[in-house]
């Protein structure tokens, strides 16, 4: 039997997918991965891996109509020739015009998954643009096209679909709320914290944007520091200069010289410096369920993060650490405050996050339930 899998970027085919692949090879399934964005190196590696790559054109960006029909029609045509038993697309536009093309190639089974709803469904505190309530008029409506095509849609938390299907009014046959992506445990050990050596240090991991809240995040750090000068607050992750919500170069080279946080860039080794920190910080805005958040509970750290969908899967309040009102430096100051006062929390809670991730975000359950969901 086939399988397809269609998503955008080939890194999410290696990152996400890889034991899902595996899992449909020992099936004796064979799996077509289809991809928009890729490398060379990356398609080898996607061969490696046991799949057999397919590329094809889509603006991941873009909101061109005739450019995605013209996607959707050639899309079907791959599809046809494949004649797989299953399709599955994830991430938004492959949900979109995957499905539509799945449909119209005839596919027995189409089933989608949202990740996150993205920016166009995140609040942000001036509100959205006019851009961006117009790009998300246009999802809406693509969404009211595509979904009710799926035989079963999936969410990684339970607020999404509230806030797309109940919300607009968009019928779907069947919707799965999977609970994260899951991680491959083994590549992210527990290293508990065996002594408390001061000085705490905060731990931030993901793009430079304003909606992942590290503004926020600086500001609580600037508040910390009047008091507590001696904490470290560092900053991991790609600065996107071209997104108008993005950190700029400029500011951050400020606070690096006044000493407010650390930024040593987007690393590979995420692991080692999870494990060096002391309490992990996400003040984003939404996710879909945030793997920085969910490596950091595995290594064994304590999460200060927003209540907002998706974020407030990873934390039990006051268990494994804090849920802090979203756009709020000031609570998100006082929570860290908590931690530099009452240090021996930073590894009761640390060990909470660890228990809560061999639950939760194991990615071998994961992916059982994902089979389980996908009828396979």
């Amino acid at each position: 039997m086939k399988i397809i899998l269609i998503g955008t970027v080939a890194s999410s085919f290696l990152g996400f997918r890889a034991e899902l692949i595996e899992s449909l090879l020992k099936q004796k399934y064979t799996v077509y991965a289809f991809t928009s964005e890729y490398k060379v190196e990356q398609l080898d590696l996607i061969k490696a891996s046991g799949a057999i790559p397919v590329t094809y054109k889509m603006n991941r960006g873009g909101i061109n109509p005739l450019s995605d029909v013209t996607t959707s029609y050639e899309l079907s045509k791959k599809i046809k020739e494949i004649a797989p038993s299953l399709v599955f697309c994830y991430f938004s536009k492959p949900v979109i015009f995957g499905t539509l093309a799945a449909k119209l190639a005839k596919v027995p089974k189409v089933i989608g998954m949202l990740e996150g709803l993205g920016y166009t469904f995140t609040d942000q505190p001036e509100g959205l643009s006019k851009k961006a309530q117009l790009i998300k008029s246009i999802q809406i409506l693509l969404y009211k096209v595509a979904l009710p095509q799926l035989d079963k849609l999936i969410f990684l938390n339970p607020n999404d679909p509230q806030d797309l299907l109940e919300r607009h009014s968009i019928k779907v046959k069947q919707v799965k709320v999977l609970g994260g992506i899951g991680l491959n445990l083994n590549e992210y050990p527990y290293q508990p914290i065996k002594s408390i050596d001061s000085p705490i240090r905060f731990l931030f991991i993901g793009r430079m944007l304003k909606e992942k809240g590290i503004h926020d995040f600086i500001s609580a750090a600037k508040i910390v520091k009047q008091s507590y000068p001696n904490v470290q607050f560092t900053a991991l992750g790609a600065i996107d200069s071209y997104n108008p919500g993005a950190l700029q170069q400029s500011e951050l080279d400020k606070l690096i010289s006044s000493s407010i946080i650390n930024y040593p860039g987007k690393v590979s080794n995420v692991q080692k410096w999870i494990a060096d920190s002391h309490v992990f910080v996400l003040p984003s805005y939404r996710e879909g369920v945030p793997r920085s958040t969910q490596e950091a509970m595995a290594i064994g750290r304590a999460v200060i993060t927003t209540d907002v969908p998706g974020c407030r899967e990873t934390v039990v309040d006051g268990v494994n650490g804090f849920l802090v009102e979203k756009w709020n430096p000031q609570a998100l100051a006082e929570k860290m405050i908590y931690f530099i006062k009452n240090p021996e929390q930073i590894r009761k809670m640390g060990e909470e996050s660890y228990e809560i991730a061999q639950e939760k975000f194991d990615g071998t359950k994961v992916n059982e339930r994902l089979l389980d969901i996908l009828g396979l």
